[in-house]
């Protein structure tokens, strides 16, 4: 590492060639006329990656976000600029890339961990920690094309880990596999960055963003369009859908403050029918409400809520889409839209984000979205103790006997 500094990146470009057909590449260079136009897939990007950090990056398909990490990954060479990786750099980039699919898992194990640089001593001893981790068991020495991909993941992931990197790139790979393994991989990844490992991440999946990542970049054509911590960069994303959606007529106020403005979120409140405060007790009846003034004419809008936890996590979300009372409005009117229920959450602090718009989907055609327009806190338990961030309310039934034997009723 090099003053805690696990990577830059500087400047960096990467310009492709397209050809409108195969054989245009031999007529340029036997013509010598220009036969192709150029694409620049990443255009002058310049970031940095500290040592133990974990940088997110986010965008549309075809942003450029894979193209820029098999640069650092050493896959692709730049067009222009400058990488300098200050330590062993390890890829999870295209499933299977690096695997043999006639070779065993375990043949693949050293296959895959010489590519990325492991020696043969290093991979003999961490070779059962590997199989160990991927729990792949009696599979192990079955060829790799038998394998589901996300047998391969399991794999690619486990060798990953046990390579020791100082710099790891995970584009999309815990997306593959189930929820138990995905979530493993989470909590080592976790361990490791306690451990200073540095950790580029790409996914879709925002709340893994927002659990994982202390930084986030939105690239757009190429670009880097923001950069900053999680939540100020996933409302900006946010806002490109609505954006790309629409195509025109959004106004961008703030990343948590958007939308054609058509109608406008004035308030927002959230309160306890019994508390009549913005303390409540989980199990306790409340309220969310959002008022709104229509700057014109709306018929059959929706009005929606997300409730989210201080680390911004989506906890809970519903509109008036999905509980078929679509809203309409005059000109200048005021609407107050309460939603009433059972606040079963966990203690703690949250916030409220609303929004105003058509159809299901805030992105269909947003009208207003404001982010973090109201905070509460549950304190306290009404009923029955329980751990974790909701209630279930279960119950309980207990039977007796002898159950499984022939002849049971």
């Amino acid at each position: 590492m090099r003053d805690g500094v696990a990577l830059e990146v500087k400047n960096l470009t990467k310009i492709f060639k397209l050809y409108r057909h195969p054989a245009d590449r031999l007529k340029e260079i036997f013509f010598r006329k220009r036969l192709h136009k150029l694409f620049y897939a990443n255009k002058n990007i310049t970031f940095s990656l500290g040592q133990g950090e974990t940088l997110g990056i986010i965008g549309v398909n075809g942003a450029g976000k894979s193209t820029l990490l098999k640069q650092i990954a050493g896959v692709l060479e730049p067009t222009s600029g400058e990488i300098f990786r200050y330590g062993r750099v390890t890829s999870l980039l295209e499933l299977g890339t690096g695997f043999n699919p006639e070779l065993t898992g375990r043949e693949n194990i050293y296959f895959n961990g010489l590519l990325i640089g492991m020696g043969k001593g290093e991979i003999e001893e961490k070779m059962e920690s590997i199989i160990q981790f991927s729990e792949l068991g009696e599979f192990i020495d079955e060829p790799l094309k038998s394998y589901s991909s996300g047998m391969v993941m399991r794999l690619a992931f486990s060798i990953a880990i046990h390579s020791t990197p100082d710099i790891l790139i995970v584009d999309e790979a815990l997306s593959v596999g189930d929820a138990h393994f995905s979530a493993k991989c989470t909590r080592e990844l976790k361990r490791l960055k306690r451990e200073r490992l540095s950790t580029i991440y790409v996914s879709h999946d925002l709340n893994s963003l927002k659990l994982l990542c202390d930084r986030l970049i939105l690239l757009h054509k190429g670009e880097i369009l923001e950069e900053g911590n999680p939540e100020q960069v996933i409302n900006r994303y946010n806002f490109l859908i609505a954006q790309l959606n629409q195509q025109e007529g959004l106004e961008l106020r703030t990343t948590a403050d958007y939308g054609t403005f058509e109608g406008e979120i004035l308030k927002v409140r959230v309160f306890g029918v019994e508390s009549e405060g913005e303390v409540i007790a989980s199990g306790e009846e409340g309220v969310v409400e959002v008022e709104f003034r229509a700057n014109r004419g709306l018929e059959g809008v929706t009005v929606g809520i997300l409730i989210r936890d201080r680390f911004g996590q989506d906890i809970f979300g519903t509109n008036t889409y999905y509980l078929q009372r679509p809203i309409s409005a005059r000109e200048g009117e005021v609407v107050r839209v309460r939603f009433r229920m059972r606040f079963n959450l966990g203690p703690g602090r949250y916030w409220v984000t609303s929004a105003l718009h058509t159809g299901e989907r805030h992105n269909d055609r947003c009208i207003h979205w404001m982010d973090k327009g109201a905070e509460f806190e549950i304190a306290g338990v009404k009923g029955p103790l329980f751990t974790g961030i909701c209630r279930l309310e279960p119950v309980v039934e207990v039977e007796r006997g002898r159950f499984g034997e022939k002849g049971e009723q």
